[in-house]
């Protein structure tokens, strides 16, 4: 049974992340969570002939892994939900034309793993879905073409600027009593506009979102901070993360057990990042990688993971809008918590 507090999501028989898998490129592979990936490539086309199409093969590698560890053929899978950052998802389309199975695109930017995550453990907590794939990739050189300038235009890149990760991550989600991390709740965001209009400072466009939606679950469930051993952010980067704890202050809610996967992905002092990761593979992939392993491990008991996301495309840039933001959210506990947090 699922119950509706606010905009959060309670699973009372929650829903499970039976597998995982994260695939990376080659400044993944540099950085501190290279070990944790289930694969990784030198080479960032991954033999492709295009920046899109390897894209397209990062994420149908990452679902195909993560079904292999799950030891589910690619046929029993019921529903797929993925997006991506290039237009129309097509990342994730022309990997599913391969995958040959159901699928729901799902578009969040770098929102997006929580959202297909959040989704999914609705769909299997209600029955109405069962093995469901909830993923998402991005690629630097498909993100920079789209949204900035091509590679070889050689632009400054300026220090509140992020590294968009080459990298996807993939959950398979199954309903209650399956063996696996609990999908505790969701939280559904809703858009923020902090009037931010740079499009090389999301961190200080997706900050606000963050906090808004962290506030309207502790608010909802009548948690706070301190009942989480952690609570990981995606893609904030040092900027973000830091306007994120000015905002929480603020609020006087502070957070001081937070990570974000844009600073966990990279070493941002040797790598040449700037302000740390993004893109929509980074939170997937550091989910994939790092956290599910570490509920696993029982190195936490329960968490929070809110993927962030920029919702402006190419047109409205140009257009001079704001950039409006968005940020889900989802509690995951250890296996043996299955029956704590909120049930």
């Amino acid at each position: 049974m699922t119950q509706r507090c606010g905009d959060t999501l309670l699973f009372r028989t929650p829903p499970v992340i039976a597998a995982q898998a994260a695939v990376g490129g080659k400044k993944e592979g540099e950085g501190p969570l290279a070990a944790a990936f289930d694969e990784l490539s030198s080479d960032n086309r991954f033999g492709q002939s295009s920046w899109e199409a390897a894209e397209k093969y990062l994420q149908l590698r990452a679902a195909r892994l993560c079904l292999q560890k799950a030891q589910l053929p690619e046929e029993k899978v019921r529903l797929v939900l993925a997006g991506d950052l290039q237009a129309q998802c097509t990342a994730s389309g022309y990997a599913m034309r391969e995958l040959g199975v159901p699928f729901a695109g799902v578009f969040g930017a770098c929102s997006t793993m929580a959202e297909t995550l959040g989704l999914g453990a609705a769909l299997c907590a209600s029955g109405a879905a069962e093995h469901l794939l909830a993923m998402a990739s991005s690629h630097f050189c498909a993100a920079e073409r789209q949204f900035r300038t091509p590679l070889e235009y050689g632009g400054k890149r300026t220090p509140t600027a992020q590294w968009t990760a080459t990298a996807a991550g993939a959950c398979l989600v199954r309903g209650s009593g399956a063996a696996g991390v609990p999908v505790l709740s969701a939280t559904i965001g809703r858009v923020c506009d902090a009037g931010v209009k740079d499009i090389n400072n999301m961190g200080a466009a997706m900050a606000p979102a963050a906090a808004q939606t962290l506030l309207h679950y502790f608010a909802d469930t009548g948690t706070t901070q301190q009942d989480f051993d952690a609570i990981f952010t995606g893609d904030l980067g040092e900027v973000g993360s830091t306007l994120l704890h000015e905002l929480m202050h603020k609020a006087d809610c502070p957070v001081e057990n937070h990570q974000d996967c844009g600073c966990l992905l990279y070493d941002v002092a040797a790598q040449n990042v700037q302000a740390g990761g993004s893109g929509a593979g980074c939170s997937a992939a550091v989910l994939a990688a790092h956290v599910l392993p570490g509920l696993v491990e029982r190195r936490w008991r329960r968490v929070l993971f809110l993927s962030t996301g920029a919702l402006m495309s190419q047109t409205t840039f140009l257009q001079k809008e704001s950039i409006p933001a968005i940020s889900h959210l989802v509690e995951l506990a250890a296996p043996e918590e299955q029956n704590g947090g909120n049930t």
